[in-house]
């Protein structure tokens, strides 16, 4: 039986019918040299005993269950893991191509140290001892002239013991620059702090109860969340006959698999939502229960005075009577659910968009019930003593962070969206080392040239990067860490999940190379740096702080590679409709973005795509092969253009183009696509790499070499949802 690209991807994708992901019958694929082009580093098992392992895929937040199949010590095959609360069994392209993160060539083998210029590529091999004295000696002169606070650490999350032994190291040395990678979570969080008065929690979606699901922009079936999760539950909603209704500028894979698709001016989300609850306020709509809620009534005012559907319609795009049918069916729903995080959820937002959607659930009586939103308490099972801190770290941790949080925004725990400006302007106090893990900035961070420039200013970089990618390649030492399917490591998982999930990764294989767990890594720093700093790491490695840490935990992890808890974490507080932040939107206007209309006429968006990886973990070559001929062909990117845009530019399909914007420029290839709204152009993330192998680097561009950050104004998170940009014919 042979399988063609077309019908081996519907096959994978499931996309028309809606399915999830299921394990991939590789044996069905017999002409193998297709997908593999002869990768001579593909593995070929030799015959052998047959056994599977559990554990838990941490190549995105999803934190899905996987069965690792292995003939002897070789794993073979990745499978969903049955039974899994997430995904059940199911697994997304990214999961799937796992092993070739593991048997790859990008791999780092051992630590490295820099010989040349940063990023020329020349290293040379050295040995742990090597490494762990070289961070100590630049460690301890850092700290010898009282600069303790000027050393911080770019990691994934702020969530498990990994994340959270990187925060100990820094409060023990003395600095208060942890920082993380941002994400939709950190707007869903603060939103949550401030309209229902909870904190330390994340917003959880119900979706697999609701019947009505309003979705602003988010890519339901485009990675948002986790992933295979969202893949069921929207097959289910099809079997069902519920109802998705998807607002975006693009018609999107999520759009055209909805039920309506509403085409929307871009970065108008916000004033849509608070149209609707103008409508769902004067019909009597909304539920009884809310009037007496703290700010209900200044939030009536405020949508009944400045929200009425005319003007909505204006700012939109929309019309009145589509806003007024829009607001009366998601009211009337048993279930209503409105969901916002454009795309996958990787970049945060304006607050205002956030605030604005989750007011809508609150308004129809759907906070902490079945099919609605939930304020979900994150993990708490992490209760080590605070460290004894030494007079150094004392001061040290009393200075402001670099990037603002917790004293110039009030609310942010991390701002690194506004690291590169603070750095490269000289208003910070000069950086002098910087550790990141299970992050790639230079690539996956707005405006990666400033980041670069930032990066480079900042004497001492150490990557513990598994991967040559572009942070750790611009990097002073790389440390590697073990891969997911070579360590153990607790997983939280909160991606918009409303039961509270921890997994367990665990070793399916032995380490194939000289790595080191990161978390051994942190501890081993400690103790060469000696004193307070390595007292305040009393275990013997890390595998025995996780399984004091875990405690009770630690054997139903184990037997399950899960806990938990069936019931809905609920966290109770007052909700409040006007809290302070929201006094922005008495006088409306969309985030202004980087650009003059004179010079760059158009609006250039960016669109996230299953099938592309675009966080700190690149495509590995298989996912890559999957991408669609009209979104990467060869090494060129497609970048998407209405018919009309491109007939008054004088532009063909298929045809070469350089795009422009602010921050720079790339040449492109045209894709006539009546999917997207005149006068906006789209690009997809997770092109561009200049790391890894010959089979990702070099193809398309990277988005976001060409757009810059937005900082809130309220939150002083990442608002820009595009930027201005201008196409010419080559």
């Amino acid at each position: 039986m042979k399988i063609g690209r077309r019908s081996f991807l519907s096959f994978v994708i499931g996309g028309a019918a809606g399915s999830a992901f299921t394990p991939l019958p590789w044996k069905l694929i017999d002409d193998s040299s297709i997908w593999s082009q002869n990768w001579p580093w593909t593995p070929v098992p030799s015959d052998g005993e047959y056994s599977q392992k559990n554990t838990v895929c941490t190549l995105c937040p999803g934190g899905c269950g996987i069965t690792v199949r292995k003939v002897d010590d070789r794993a073979v095959k990745i499978e969903g893991m049955k039974g899994h609360p997430v995904n059940a069994g199911g697994i997304c392209l990214l999961g799937l191509s796992g092993l070739q993160l593991l048997y790859g060539p990008t791999r780092v083998k051992s630590p490295l140290k820099r010989v040349g210029e940063r990023g020329e590529g020349k290293w040379e091999k050295i040995s742990w001892d090597e490494a762990i004295s070289e961070v100590a000696k630049n460690l301890a002169e850092i700290r010898s002239q009282g600069e303790s606070h000027a050393v911080g650490a770019i990691v994934n999350s702020d969530k498990g013991t990994v994340s959270n032994l990187f925060k100990r190291f820094l409060t023990a040395y003395g600095s208060p620059n942890f920082m993380t990678t941002p994400s939709i979570q950190d707007s869903y969080r603060m939103t949550i702090s401030l309209m229902q008065e909870v904190i330390n929690a994340q917003a959880g979606f119900d979706v697999e109860n609701a019947d009505f699901i309003l979705s602003f922009g988010s890519g339901i079936i485009d990675g948002w969340g986790s992933p295979v999760r969202m893949f069921k539950a929207n097959s289910a909603w099809k079997a069902d006959g519920k109802k998705v209704v998807q607002i975006e500028s693009r018609l999107s894979n999520t759009a055209a698999k909805s039920d309506k698709w509403i085409p929307i001016n871009p970065g108008t989300e916000a004033a849509l939502a608070l149209g609707l609850a103008n409508v769902i306020i004067t019909n009597s709509l909304d539920s009884k229960k809310i009037s007496q809620s703290t700010g209900f009534e200044s939030f009536k005012k405020l949508v009944q005075n400045e929200y009425s559907t005319d003007k909505v319609s204006k700012i939109t795009g929309i019309n009145s009577t589509a806003i007024v049918s829009l607001a009366k069916n998601f009211a009337q729903a048993s279930k209503p659910l409105a969901i916002c995080g454009k795309g996958q959820g990787s970049a945060p937002g304006s607050l205002d968009e956030f605030m604005a959607v989750h007011a809508l659930n609150a308004l129809v009586g759907n906070i902490n019930e079945e099919g609605g939103v939930w304020a979900v308490s994150e993990p708490d099972y992490i209760k080590w003593s605070d460290p004894e801190l030494d007079s150094v770290a004392s001061t040290g941790v009393q200075k402001e962070r670099i990037d603002g949080a917790g004293s110039e925004y009030l609310h942010a725990t991390s701002l690194l969206n506004r690291f590169p400006e603070v750095i490269n302007s000289g208003e910070g106090y000069p950086f002098k080392a910087l550790f990141v893990s299970d992050a790639n900035p230079l690539y996956s961070m707005p405006d990666s040239k400033a980041i670069k420039a930032a990066f480079k200013s900042i004497p001492f970089v150490v990557s513990f990067s598994s991967y040559m990618d572009e942070t750790a390649s611009n990097a002073d030492l790389i440390l590697p860490n073990h891969v997911y399917l070579e360590r153990y490591e607790d997983v939280p998982t909160l991606a918009g999940l409303s039961k509270p999930i921890v997994g367990l990764a665990r070793p399916v294989v032995k380490p194939q190379f000289n790595t080191k767990h990161v978390g051994d890594v942190i501890m081993l720093m400690a103790k060469a740096l000696g004193g307070k700093i390595a007292d305040a790491f009393p275990w013997d490695n890390y595998e025995a702080c996780l399984k004091e840490t875990l405690g009770i935990k630690w054997d139903a992890l184990v037997e399950n590679g899960f806990e938990f808890n069936g019931d809905k974490c609920m966290l109770e507080g007052d909700f409040n409709f006007y809290p302070e932040a929201m006094k922005s939107l008495s006088d409306f206007s969309p985030v202004s973005i980087e650009g003059s209309a004179l010079s760059y006429p158009l609006i250039l968006m960016p669109y996230d795509s299953i099938r592309l990886a675009n966080g700190y973990i690149g495509d590995p070559p298989f996912a890559i092969k999957a991408v669609e001929d009209t979104v990467l062909k060869g090494k060129d990117a497609y970048v998407e253009v209405n018919p009309k845009t491109g007939k008054e530019l004088g532009l063909t399909q298929g045809r070469h183009a350089f795009l422009y914007t602010p921050r720079g420029k790339a040449k492109v290839k045209v894709n006539l696509y009546e999917g997207i709204m005149p006068g906006i152009v789209a690009l997809p993330r997770g092109l561009g790499h200049t790391a890894y192998d010959k089979y990702l680097a070099d193809k398309g561009c990277n988005f976001n070499e060409l757009i810059g950050s937005v900082e809130d104004q309220v939150s002083g998170l990442d608002a820009a949802w595009g930027i201005r940009a201008r196409l010419t014919k080559v």
